[in-house]
């Protein structure tokens, strides 16, 4: 059975092939201090969610999981607005 593909959706919904999973195990493996809190982690994913860049959980200005990129503290959002101030 194929999973649908959701362009809107982050990896967590979508989860081809376990990617979601081995994303996780990485941002579990970041240590604490360079990871943000979780209600950064979320604020950031709910600007994610609905930016027009977002396709099947990467992001189509860099290329990366947003996931994962969310998740590191000094990370900012590759969108030219930089919509994560």
């Amino acid at each position: 059975m194929s999973i649908p593909f959701c362009k809107k959706c982050l990896l967590a919904e979508i989860d081809p092939e376990g990617v979601y999973r081995s994303v996780i195990e990485l941002v579990d493996a970041m240590p604490e201090d360079k990871r943000c809190c979780s209600e950064e982690y979320g604020r950031r994913l709910g600007i994610c969610r609905v930016c027009d860049q977002l396709s099947g959980g990467v992001c189509m200005q860099c290329g990366c999981y947003v996931e994962l990129r969310a998740a590191k503290k000094s990370s900012v959002c590759p969108h030219p607005e930089h919509y994560w101030g």
